[in-house]
């Protein structure tokens, strides 16, 4: 019987004393980058070329928000967000979906002081997740797949530490 080498990786994004790896060290560089651009975006000047004629809309055309041209859309604004940072991203949209998980893992407490704490609830959300990260897997840049696996390891954890 011939012993088999087996090659452990740690993959975890922080050390055990809770410093950025170096190689997600591109995370904290994108981050401040997107916090504190160093100067305001220019805006586009307006090009000499002829505008478009206006567009008709016939009654045989449904009028819909989603044909309309981008331009006539206003920019959702976020209360508190610096100038210039865009919408939300998808580690915000990430964020938001964690969220109740760490809740219903009883690791959030309520503003009343109680605990949450319904592990079936939490596995829904931690599945959510996991629903996300499959259906996004082609479409995310590594930053971004990274903070996903990272967060679904993290709260898979936590689930079992709590299930016993």
């Amino acid at each position: 019987m011939s012993e088999k080498e087996i090659k452990v990786t740690d993959k975890r994004m922080f050390t055990a004393e809770g410093k950025l790896r170096d190689e997600y060290s591109f995370l904290e560089d994108a981050e401040a980058a997107q916090r504190w651009p160093s100067e305001p975006p220019e805006p586009p000047e307006p090009s000499p070329a002829r505008e478009p004629p206006p567009r008709q809309v016939t009654t045989a055309e449904p009028q819909s928000w989603a044909q309309e041209e981008p331009e006539s859309h206003a920019r959702l604004e976020i209360p508190g967000t610096p100038p210039g940072l865009g919408g939300p991203s998808f580690f915000d949209l990430v964020a938001m979906l964690a969220e109740p998980a760490a809740i219903y893992l009883g690791d959030a407490v309520l503003p009343d002081g109680r605990s949450a704490e319904n592990l079936e609830m939490a596995r829904l959300h931690i599945d959510l997740l996991d629903v996300l990260r499959q259906k996004t897997a082609a479409n995310l840049s590594s930053q971004e797949s990274a903070f996903l696996e990272d967060l679904l390891y993290r709260l898979r954890v936590r689930y079992v530490q709590k299930r016993g």
